[in-house]
């Protein structure tokens, strides 16, 4: 390992919470280990830099499939405008949209899909389920019909969530079960959770097939660190995902962001994308204004320095940071 130098070329990764850097570049066997899919709980630790493109995706454990880098949300986006969300989205270069039952747009969702253009391979689409049916089985048949709403009667989704913990012991095990009976018909090709503490994750182990879960989506900002659960989650190679990256543009005057966003000629939106991505997260931003579906994707040509990361992780204020959901860890 090596300290961190200012002169250290952007091959040198430092490493979330830390001064250290690994310095492997490609072609040199190093780099092409570190990044292989059986170290990505290793990997996810690292800040990634400039190499970054919109086209990278990351590994989810015990998996062969891959979740692009950037995704696009699509929550309260109404029924009338969120087709043509989408399709802006394809067309700026998103290959991820986020959408769940909760938001009622999942067969618009799919309508953009089958419009696109874009081979249905190519997106990476997650939907989640917010309560439970009756029974297990009633509970499968809501998570079937998400499915084909967005790809058809033989269709898949690629990743599906339970969108809150809030069910309760019960009904997080009849979420996650009928999950695991989607997954293992290939109808979901990934499954995980949103808005779990460690306490509801660990709570799986007893009963799960499929453990840890591939994903946890979770708000994630510099107000709203969560630095628990992201640290567990990292560590067990679950991938975290960030939803309200760009706090719904509440901070958007914060004289801190603000001069961050100066010094790297970038908007406040773009700078608080590009710091979610430098974290290891997977930013899902959302909004319906074309110009600015295009702008949340061009946080690919610059690069935040570890300076700028220090002084983005100092406005963290903890639970009181959150303006939908701080997770409880207990």
């Amino acid at each position: 390992m090596q300290r961190r130098d200012a002169a250290m070329p952007r091959w040198c990764w430092p490493l979330v919470s830390t001064n250290e850097v690994i310095c492997a570049k490609r072609g040199e066997g190093i780099f092409e280990r570190l990044t292989a899919p059986g170290n990505f709980f290793f990997l996810s630790q690292i800040t990634y830099t400039m190499s970054l493109k919109i086209t990278d995706t990351l590994p989810l454990l015990n998996s062969s499939v891959r979740i692009p880098r950037l995704g696009f949300g699509v929550y309260r986006s109404p029924t009338n405008q969120c087709v043509q969300s989408c399709l802006k989205a394809l067309e700026a270069g998103y290959r991820h949209i986020d959408t769940a039952q909760f938001y009622a747009n999942e067969a618009e969702v799919g309508e953009a899909l089958r419009t696109s253009g874009v081979p249905r391979e190519e997106v990476f689409v997650t939907t989640k389920i917010l309560s439970p049916a009756a029974s297990l089985e009633a509970t499968y048949d809501k998570l079937l019909a998400s499915v084909h709403k967005i790809s058809g009667a033989d269709g898949y989704v690629d990743l599906f969530l339970i969108h809150s913990s809030s069910s309760g012991s019960a009904g997080r095990k009849i979420l996650w079960q009928a999950l695991e009976k989607l997954y293992a018909e290939g109808k979901a090709k990934s499954i995980g959770v949103s808005n779990f503490g460690v306490g509801h994750i660990e709570e799986l182990r007893s009963f799960a097939q499929v453990f840890p879960p591939h994903v946890n989506q979770i708000e994630l900002h510099p107000w709203c660190q969560q630095r628990v659960i992201d640290e567990y989650c990292q560590s067990n190679g679950i991938v975290v995902e960030a939803y309200s990256p760009i706090v719904r543009n509440y901070k958007a005057n914060d004289p801190t962001l603000v001069e961050v966003a100066k010094k790297n000629s970038h908007s406040t939106q773009q700078v608080l994308i590009r710091y979610a991505l430098q974290k290891g997260w997977v930013p899902l931003p959302k909004t319906d204004n074309p110009e600015r579906i295009v702008a949340n994707a061009a946080v690919f040509d610059f690069d935040l320095s570890a300076e700028d990361i220090a002084v983005l992780d100092s406005l963290d204020q903890g639970d009181a940071g959150a303006i939908v959901e701080a997770v409880q860890n207990e």
